[in-house]
């Protein structure tokens, strides 16, 4: 097959990273489309960074045996833990979600005060405020771990009374303390935005990396002359257990999946 036709991989914990993999689709409808969800071992973010690097690199070696062209880690625990192991084991690009929302985070705030929201891996890690002091040195970053709203999103409790009630104890410590951007640090947040909204206010900017890392990997496509050409791109999906259950929330997502696949693995 010539490269270009070949998929794009796409992969999360769970259905968090269907909000990258819609962003994808939307940007470039014409690309053949991945996607795994670990539903097995989720979540990633109260678990260790040898975990969740073995978890992401059988993953990806499952997706490259399907012959991607490029691979979008669509969690940001692996993104912060295991992005530099999976470049390092893999034959192709491999694109991470951490800084084409740090890039967004620095370009949208007017003040210089940011907030990151995370699991707590993603937290602990580092990995925002580091990458959102390289992009704009001097910028004010604090990050908070936010680790029951993943169980949240896979139980589709979205705008349920105790996801408010979770939301309004977690982000106690941002309201009065002047950021104008909020960085949803884990691909399931989006999915809580007119919860964490209502919670910290108009003023704030919630930015979702799903997009600027749409746009990145256009840009990377395009780059290595590696854009598909033709009609509508096809849709895969694939998840380590109850791939029922992952096809009844994706489509409450409005995900247009046939089906899942079920492929546990050993990692």
């Amino acid at each position: 097959m010539k490269k270009s036709q070949r998929p794009i991989g796409v992969f999360d914990s769970g259905i968090g990273g269907l909000t990258v993999l819609s962003a994808l689709a939307r940007r470039m409808p014409n690309e053949h489309l991945i996607y795994f969800g670990d539903t097995a071992h989720v979540p990633y973010g109260s678990k260790s960074k040898e975990a969740v690097t073995r978890f992401s690199l059988a993953i990806a070696r499952f997706l490259e045996s399907k012959g991607i062209k490029l691979l979008v880690v669509a969690c940001n625990t692996s993104s912060a833990l295991a992005l530099r192991e999976l470049k390092s084991a893999l034959k192709i690009p491999v694109l991470g979600v951490i800084e084409p929302g740090a890039r967004a985070a620095a370009a949208a705030t007017r003040n210089g005060r940011v907030a990151v929201i995370g699991t707590e891996a993603t937290v602990r890690s580092g990995a925002y405020v580091a990458a959102l002091k390289k992009k704009r040195p001097g910028i004010h970053a604090k990050a908070l771990a936010c680790p029951l709203f993943v169980p949240l999103v896979e139980e589709g409790w979205w705008g349920h009374r105790v996801t408010s009630e979770v939301a309004k104890d977690y982000l106690k410590p941002l309201r009065g303390s002047g950021i104008d951007a909020l960085i949803l640090g884990c691909t399931h947040y989006p999915l809580l935005k007119k919860t964490i909204s209502r919670v910290v206010g108009p003023k704030v900017r919630l930015i979702d990396s799903a997009e600027q890392t749409a746009v990145e990997t256009e840009e990377l496509l395009d780059e290595m002359g590696l854009k598909r050409r033709g009609g509508p791109g096809r849709r895969e999906f694939y998840a380590s257990d109850a791939p029922k259950r992952f096809l009844r929330i994706a489509r409450l997502l409005g995900v247009k999946a046939k089906s899942v696949k079920l492929h546990p693995f050993d990692a």
